[in-house]
């Protein structure tokens, strides 16, 4: 009786470990597998207009910034707004003045799969300075900007201008040569950079033009405005390739995940056949033999068909069920002695 109270409890904890282990194995893997991608989702911008101007008024020693932006949207968004103006303070003392106003002023962004794409359409626009409420600092007819970045493709980024513009009240021809410079007499100056694009491995950049802007109003308080004026940007870049979830790990096989159940009635079921304690120590070898033998044709199956990231659990679990029989042939062999 000794014997049997022993060997039951020792070998019922044995399967209840080994079905844990063989359980908790895929279990651990799969979430291991399903862990969130690392690499960059994507990303795609886009701007009509921006501004990054100094404004110094005549009557104060500090410059006044001016930034603003029309219709700057972020993946996915689209914008389209035909008009902006701006508040500055200690110009036209205080008045909102028109910065930019045009027929056509779309903006669009958006970022589906693995493609990112951003792209930008200005017709009809003219531009204003502060200090310069009659004399449009650029009027031009239709300008366009787009990039694409796709997964696994090269980036694209292209823009498209007009042949001639009016800066300062000047008619302009834009050439593509280099970047083309206005000089009005007693208004300033304005460099136009034409059409810069850029592109890497995973980003794309595209600007129809930037202006560089120096002129000295000396109206409505304004005694000089410098910095740049940007029309017409779109940038993108392309998703990882690592971006997509990684796939779960394969189930274990059906064989390894016997009920609890249906193992333990068997387990009772060797028991009540073994023979009395004390006839030999063959007979208290015998079902921990019978265990290895039915865990050599797993890991023999396994290597059949080719291990897979479960081999390892597996074969955790054969040697914990292996020292678990052991320990319980121990604590027989001393119940029997006392």
């Amino acid at each position: 009786m000794n014997s049997t109270n022993f060997r039951m409890p020792a070998r019922r904890w044995a399967v209840v470990a080994t079905a844990t282990v063989l359980a908790a194995g895929p279990a651990a893997l799969a979430g291991a597998g399903t862990a969130q991608a690392t690499g960059e989702h994507g990303s795609a911008s886009a701007a009509v207009l921006r501004t990054g101007l100094d404004v110094a008024l005549l009557d104060k020693t500090a410059n006044v910034p001016l930034t603003v932006s029309l219709n700057e949207v972020h993946a996915p968004q689209s914008a389209r707004r035909t008009a902006l103006t701006a508040d500055l303070e200690g110009v036209d003392k205080g008045k909102p003045f028109s910065v930019l106003r045009a027929e056509v002023a779309d903006a669009k962004a958006t970022v589906e799969g693995n493609r990112a794409e951003a792209s930008t359409t200005l017709a009809k626009a003219r531009i204003h300075l502060p200090g310069l409420p009659l004399l449009s600092l650029v009027e031009l007819e239709t300008v366009t900007s787009k990039a694409v970045c796709e997964t696994g493709r090269t980036p694209l980024a292209s823009a498209t201008l007009p042949g001639t513009v009016t800066v300062l009240g000047k008619r302009t021809r834009l050439t593509a040569s280099g970047p083309t410079e206005v000089k009005v007499p007693g208004v300033g100056e304005v460099r136009l950079d034409l059409s810069k694009t850029e592109t890497t491995s995973r980003t794309a950049a595209a600007t129809a033009l930037q202006l560089k802007v120096s002129v000295n109003p000396l109206k409505l308080n304004v005694a000089e405005v410098n910095g740049t004026v940007t029309l017409a940007e779109a940038t993108c870049e392309a998703p990882g390739a690592d971006a997509a979830p990684a796939p779960a790990a394969p189930a274990a096989p059906a064989e390894q995940q016997e009920p609890e159940p249906e193992r333990q009635q068997e387990e009772e079921r060797a028991d009540t056949a073994a023979p009395p304690a004390g006839s030999g120590t063959d007979t208290d070898v015998k079902p921990q033999g019978a265990r290895a033998e039915q865990a050599a044709p797993a890991r023999a199956d396994l290597a059949e068909t080719g291990g897979d990231s479960t081999t390892p659990y597996v074969a955790g679990g054969a040697l914990a069920l292996l020292a678990a029989g052991g320990a319980a042939v121990l604590l027989s062999r001393r119940g029997r002695r006392a």
